[in-house]
């Protein structure tokens, strides 16, 4: 149900995935008539239907509606529901293209954070000139972060890299004005010196054209500096295909020499379309959540389904959850080796806190072959 356009988005594309993903079963939550209302006006068949079962939610969260209402008043939303799926281990990942904060709220409320995490972050791989790519994060779910944030954020996408990226030590970058220690504002500096003081392989500042150069594997920022950085980059490719269209269209020589250059600028349109890049990863949670673009339209939120499918089939959850663990051990025994000379009295009042347990894999069963994906409205 969520998203600026709602059902004429989410259940085409669930339709176009399920024929994309033969192995898929999808949750579809909201009202039920409206779903079965839209399900019909798309023509969706016998085979598809088998694979599509509708779960009831009462109420709604609109894109207007305020972290607290979503959370406190709305208790059988559509996103709480899809969540609810998830952690009951109904469904093997959630996605929505609805209220991002409220989403980040609802998510980390049913699901809770991995221990040693306060805050969930959105992290995408974005591609670079170097021919790989580059987690970035925090992309809109932190407006306002601590340093200790940023540092938390830093540890999850070094997880994510190494998890999914197969990088053994990813180094990090703190997205800054300049490369220069000196600059920044208070928090990214306070950021600065934890992640040099931590087991992270830290780079140092980078700047907005490192993103894309490929400088460093994972790039830290919060969530308002991201979200620009996102719809910015998004801007800019649309832009450079309007050019592109405009100069090939300007004379009939120009459209001659488009004709033949087709096959080369409908694959650059390809690699450009932030379509295809929609759909980002809630790092920090138990269970693999999944954030589409509000604006999204049908082949850009299956892109967000395909997305999860591929979060649950190499098991980012788990690996990510291990990584976390493994950092933070480190993270631990790298903080009490530099307090220990000036503690060594009162050894108790600084030994650091044993790592919990990781999150129950039962919640994100990553080797089924049936992959449950929950979208919200999907």
């Amino acid at each position: 149900m969520g998203g600026d356009f709602g059902l004429p988005v989410t259940i085409p594309a669930a339709l176009a995935f399920c024929d994309r993903q033969p192995d898929v079963r999808l949750l579809l939550t909201g009202l039920p008539d409206q779903i079965e209302a839209r399900l019909a006006e798309c023509g969706a068949t016998a085979s598809q239907r088998e694979r599509l079962t509708i779960v009831p939610a009462s109420e709604v969260v609109t894109m207007d509606d305020k972290v607290e209402v979503a959370l406190r008043r709305k208790k059988d939303s559509s996103m709480r529901v899809a969540a609810a799926q998830v952690r009951d281990g109904l469904a093997d990942a959630c996605v929505s293209a609805g209220n991002t904060g409220a989403w980040m709220a609802i998510s980390r409320f049913v699901l809770k954070t991995l221990d040693g995490i306060d805050r969930p972050a959105i992290a995408k791989a974005i591609p670079n000139q170097a021919g790989r790519k580059t987690v970035v994060l925090d992309l809109g779910a932190n407006v306002d972060c601590t340093a200790e944030h940023l540092l938390q954020f830093a540890i999850l996408g070094s997880a994510m890299m190494s998890a999914v990226g197969h990088v053994e030590r990813p180094s990090v970058g703190l997205l800054n004005i300049g490369e220069e220690a000196i600059k920044g504002n208070e928090v990214v500096k306070q950021a600065s010196e934890l992640l040099r003081a931590s087991s992270l392989n830290f780079h140092g500042n980078v700047e907005g054209n490192d993103i894309y150069k490929g400088t460093v594997d994972v790039i830290v920022c919060d969530g308002f500096v991201g979200n620009v950085v996102l719809k910015a980059s998004e801007g800019m490719a649309r832009l450079l295909g309007g050019f592109l269209k405009e100069e090939f269209t300007r004379s009939f020589f120009s459209l001659l020499m488009a004709s033949v250059a087709r096959p080369v600028l409908n694959r650059f349109r390809g690699r450009v379309d932030p379509r295809r890049y929609n759909g980002a990863s809630l790092l920090g949670l138990r269970g693999v959540v999944i954030k589409s673009h509000g604006s999204a339209d049908a082949h850009s939120f299956e892109w967000a389904l395909r997305d999860a499918y591929d979060a649950v089939s190499t098991g980012l959850l788990a690996k990510t959850t291990q990584a976390v663990q493994q950092l933070t051990r480190v993270q631990d025994a790298t903080a009490t080796a530099a307090t220990a000379p000036a503690t060594a009295a009162a050894p108790a009042a600084v030994a650091p806190s044993p790592v919990p347990s990781a999150a129950p894999s039962a919640a994100t069963p990553a080797a089924t072959l049936e992959t449950s994906t929950h979208g919200d409205n999907a």
